[in-house]
């Protein structure tokens, strides 16, 4: 079966098996989305948002890229801006998460960035990543390596945290409102557990 083929598959059973049962669901979000989180999170086709929450259909409003990297603040840079700033200030949501995940392609590539010069889109996106590695660096005392992976896996989502909160619709919801709580995640792709980033004990720990 070739991919054209099971997509169509995969349409198919939906539309005759899934979509019945969950047909309730369906129609009630049809004409209004009211989500409760966006989950900001890699486009790696090992991780389904959706699936690692079991939420149904409008709870989450999701933003993929390579990395799950959060630009900081810019009048150019509006792509991820643009889903963050529509997620909060149009659909309301309460619930940030930027979820990262193990053997992360993005999160690799750090350690290695003259590797993409013949890919120079994807050279320039990762850059948003790379103050992670002198991070882990610093903390290390050497340079990082492949066997601190993990360790710059947490380190990036850290830093995107970070990067979200330069963003003016993140920063009036935090500061003048106390509406919005911006969290982070780690998704063990092998194990299916999920560290989250804990701000008492500044470590990430099996949750919930």
């Amino acid at each position: 079966m070739d991919s054209l083929e099971r997509l169509a598959a995969g349409v198919k059973r939906f539309r005759e098996e899934v979509f019945p049962a969950r047909r309730t669901t369906y129609e009630s979000v049809a004409r209004r989305q009211k989500p409760d989180t966006l989950l900001i999170t890699c486009a790696d086709s090992r991780l389904d948002p959706e699936l690692l929450t079991q939420s149904a259909p409008g709870q989450i409003f999701v933003e993929r890229n390579p990395g799950n990297l959060v630009p900081v603040h810019s009048h150019e840079r509006v792509g991820v801006a643009a889903s963050v700033e529509y997620a909060v200030d149009v659909l309301g949501v309460s619930t940030i998460v930027i979820c990262g995940h193990s053997d992360c392609g993005a999160v690799k590539s750090f350690l290695q960035p003259s590797l993409f010069r013949k890919h120079p889109a994807v050279g320039r996106w990762i850059e948003y990543g790379l103050p992670a590695v002198r991070r882990v660096a610093g903390d290390l005392g050497r340079a990082p390596g492949v066997q601190d992976i993990d360790a710059l896996t947490e380190a990036n989502v850290l830093l995107q945290m970070e990067h979200l909160r330069t963003h003016p619709c993140i920063s009036r919801q935090i500061g003048e409102h106390g509406k919005l709580r911006v969290l982070g995640w780690v998704f063990d792709i092998e194990t299916g557990l999920v560290r989250a980033y804990d701000e008492s004990t500044r470590h990430f720990s099996v949750w919930p």
